[in-house]
């Protein structure tokens, strides 16, 4: 009867210890390690024109929060309760979001937070879904994931992940690039693992006679105030943008930063909200500093500031955006022309609006 136990005893140390030699393994294998820089596909799905000296160029960037929606958007990581979204709600902003792309007539859309593989959004390309609603004479686009996993062992999630950012484009890009951004330093290893990897994604625009427009696109962390994870995230951006500027490229970045942009937009938010964002000051100053930007850090500090939010508390009483977290920033021969943050209608589409800005191409 011993003996039998001991075997049953050994059997089972050894099945445990198997498990915890070979998990290590099996985690690494089903998550995301992008390299610190990979190339990316460009999807051409038919001839593109080349950008022309002196054209004025209209860009729309829009983080869509994987097309849940609103209301029912306060979700287990803000503290809610809210189910995923329905697959009627995704396909239906889906095509809410191509209207407003539509009636808006970008040349360029830089899209944050658009689900592709993930089993809360019922596993849609969320990208194909909008360009199939789309013209054809957006014929350009490429994608960069900062969130995937076949399987993440959450509760709340209990399957794969997949996010992506996409740039798509009238007219011909090149030499598409992802750039990691530094993790979360408080996160433990193994959530590091499952966490999302932010990245900037950057492509060029040739311009007919010589030259290029760098064009970068991004979704810095949230969650990561106790850290100091956002200075350097800032910093690497400021690094990116600071190497074309250099060269006398001109540049445009776009996406959410999940940054204010000043002391007074913090003290005007509630208690609740706060504790996203450093109240000691924001990250963000020495973009705003340093580079020309939409809103302009005046913008943001006029008696018409509010008309620069672009985000919505995420609770379910909010229903009004009540903060400015989402920004371009340009370098170089660009002049600004009209540039605004559409809100009127697109208040039930996401939790972030679109911020819509043309420039000129100048030559000095």
């Amino acid at each position: 009867m011993l003996k039998t136990f001991s075997k049953i005893l050994r059997w089972l140390v050894s099945i445990v210890l198997l498990v915890l030699i070979l998990l290590p393994g099996l985690v690494y294998l089903t998550t995301y390690h992008p390299d610190a820089i990979e190339d990316e596909k460009i999807i051409s799905l038919a001839a593109a024109p080349q950008l022309r000296p002196g054209q004025r160029l209209k860009i729309l960037t829009w983080n869509l929060q994987f097309l849940a929606g609103r209301p029912n958007n306060n979700f287990f990581f803000d503290g809610g309760s809210d189910p995923w979204p329905s697959l009627q709600t995704v396909t239906a902003n889906a095509k809410a979001a191509a209207n407003i792309i539509m009636q808006e007539d970008p040349d360029i859309v830089l899209l944050q937070e658009l689900d592709d593989g993930a089993g809360r959004t019922h596993y849609q390309d969320e990208l194909q879904l909008i360009l199939d609603q789309l013209p054809t004479d957006y014929a350009v686009y490429t994608s960069s994931f900062y969130w995937l996993a076949d399987f993440v062992p959450h509760s709340e999630l209990l399957g794969g992940v997949g996010m992506k950012m996409s740039i798509i484009s009238k007219y011909r890009l090149a030499s598409a690039k992802r750039y990691a951004l530094p993790a979360i330093t408080t996160d433990d290893l193994l959530a590091r693992q499952y966490n999302l990897k932010r990245a900037i994604q950057g492509t060029y625009l040739p311009i007919e006679g010589g030259g290029k427009l760098n064009l970068l696109n991004t979704h810095l962390s949230a969650y990561a105030q106790g850290s100091d994870t956002m200075l350097r995230q800032v910093a690497m951006v400021d690094r990116v943008i600071g190497d074309y500027a250099a060269k006398g490229e001109p540049v445009l970045l776009a996406g959410d930063f999940n940054l204010l942009p000043n002391d007074d937009a913090y003290e005007n938010l509630d208690a609740g909200s706060r504790k996203y964002y450093n109240k000691l000051g924001t990250e963000i100053t020495p973009l705003l500093e340093r580079y020309r930007s939409v809103p302009s850090l005046p913008e943001t500090l006029g008696t018409d500031r509010r008309e620069w939010f672009t985000h919505i508390a995420n609770d379910n009483h909010s229903e009004m955006p009540d903060k400015t977290i989402d920004y371009v920033f340009y370098a170089g021969k660009l002049a600004l022309r009209e540039h605004y943050v559409r809100s009127a209608d697109t208040l039930r589409i996401s939790d972030h609006l679109p911020v819509v800005a043309s420039f000129m191409l100048t030559s000095n």
